[in-house]
């Protein structure tokens, strides 16, 4: 077991740096997680840096098992260079906080996605399951409680752990605490959804960090006005802060960027130019219109289908020009909701390609499997890119295609995404709802002379890069550290 010390920089996520297999032989093998918060975290020059994490799987939990406190074994390991403490909660106490609360209730109250003549309906199962996301947001606040020094800086990421900034300010009111949310927050009236008790203590849950960090100040300014009329609390809304029970919280705005840097040099090696090859191949001399996403409701994948069947009816001089390339992976499976969702992909994706297709021309090509390397190579691809999210926090698709794009890539962007803050002066916008206009973005996307759309994808690919993963990181933690 690595040495425990006491920290004085943390990090809490329910997703945590590494996740762990059992190997052919029985043994556990580690593998570095992948995304932006854990490419930040690696900016941190500390040694007693740790990252507090829940265990995701049966060998997770026999890693944390095997490991005094779950404090990991990781020597040799590379995972950024901080300490990681895995937690080993009850499993059912974590499938009533993950998917009973966080997936099932929060995503969709801030996505806005519930069918509301029928959902939610919050009874005595909703309440069980309220009392397991407690108990889980504890034993965040709880290790995280015993690993800081004192005065040191805590940084909580995201929805699963929306209630750890008041739990652990009750426990060490001398840390300094931030808590960052990557989803949107739901406009008051929708918040309003939630019954009064969890309403009260999900708000006053972030209103325990000194800062609460949000994409962009569309989603800070909700959770604000949530805290006016929801808590009473006081809001000044030109210093963006909130203030409740004598305690004020700072509200940051933190648009999280590309990584120009590891997009650049991953999309070149061999196995991206093979997948390109085969998808050029596939293609031939046709135009592209490429989207990649996961199956999640908020993405709006069925819409996005739904306006190029309209593009390829109403415009038929695109028939035989053009492939639509939709690499839509599968999410969270577990749930009914998103199980049925990737069928009506799977079947109005083959309604397009039996009513269009020839002997010749494939007009959609949809890949399920994920493969980074394949979507790396559809950016590279891209004439148009299509991210039409209903709600997003950011949309780091978005941001990606711009920076691997090589000939210049026409972006249709919903206006209901969190990147179009930064992106909307050289994007097509659209209204995510709307599929003929969605049709008509498409069109006009595609038929954006070349020199335009090259000059909106170096600026495009100048405003994703702002802000990249680290720098992200230290600028929240330089604002917590010095507030």
């Amino acid at each position: 077991m690595a040495e425990q010390t006491t920290a004085r920089v943390l990090v809490a996520s329910n997703r945590g740096p590494v996740a762990f297999r059992h190997a052919a032989d029985g043994s556990l093998t580690p593998r570095r997680g992948g995304g932006g918060l854990v490419s930040g975290l690696s900016a941190i020059d500390d040694p007693h840096a740790v990252w507090v994490c829940a265990a995701l799987g049966e060998a997770d939990r026999a890693a944390a098992r095997q490991s005094p406190q779950g404090r990991l074994d990781l020597a040799g390991f590379d995972v950024g260079g901080q300490a990681v403490r895995m937690l080993d909660i009850d499993p059912v106490v974590f499938d009533q906080a993950y998917n009973g609360v966080a997936n099932s209730t929060l995503w969709f109250l801030h996505h806005q996605l519930y069918n509301t003549p029928t959902a939610p309906a919050f009874d005595q199962a909703a309440a069980e399951r309220w009392a397991g996301f407690r108990e889980y947001n504890e034993a965040f606040a709880a290790a995280l409680a015993a690993e800081a020094a004192p005065g040191a800086a805590v940084l909580v990421q995201d929805y699963h752990l929306t209630l750890v900034p008041a739990l652990l300010r009750e426990r060490r009111p001398d840390l300094r605490i931030g808590y960052f949310l990557h989803t949107p927050w739901a406009p008051v009236d929708y918040f309003r959804l939630l019954p009064d008790g969890p309403a009260a203590a999900v708000l006053t849950g972030v209103l325990g960090a000194d800062r609460a960090g949000f994409h962009t100040r569309r989603w800070a300014e909700a959770f604000a006005d949530c805290s006016e009329r929801v808590l009473g609390a006081t809001v000044d809304r030109a210093a963006l802060t909130v203030t409740f029970q004598g305690r004020t919280t700072a509200l940051g705005v933190h648009p999280l960027g590309a990584d120009a840097e590891f997009l650049r040099e991953r999309a070149h090696r061999p196995d991206v130019d093979e997948r390109l090859a085969a998808l050029k191949a596939a293609v031939g001399d046709r135009r592209t219109i490429v989207r990649v996403d996961r199956t999640e409701l908020s993405k709006n994948i069925v819409r996005g289908l739904q306006a190029y069947r309209h593009l390829l009816r109403t415009r038929p001089e695109w028939h035989d020009r053009l492939v639509h390339i939709a690499f839509a992976y599968p999410s969270r499976q577990d749930l009914a909701e998103y199980r049925d969702y990737t069928a009506a992909v799977r079947r109005i994706s083959e309604e397009i390609n039996a009513e269009f297709g020839t002997a010749t021309w494939q007009p959609l090509i949809l890949q399920v499997e994920d493969d980074f390397a394949r979507s790396l190579a559809a950016y590279r691809l891209a004439d148009v890119a299509l991210v039409n999210p209903i709600r997003d926090g950011m949309n780091l698709v978005a941001k990606e295609v711009p920076v691997v794009s090589e000939a210049g890539c026409a972006l249709v962007l919903s206006r209901e995404a969190g990147a179009w803050a930064e992106l909307a002066e050289d994007a097509i916008g659209i209204n995510p709802y709307d599929v003929v206009g969605t049709a008509d973005a498409l069109h006009r996307g595609l038929t954006m002379p070349a020199a335009e759309r090259t000059e909106r994808t170096k600026r495009l690919a100048a405003a994703a890069t702002a802000l990249s993963p680290q720098q992200w990181f230290l600028e929240q933690l330089a604002a917590l550290t010095a507030s």
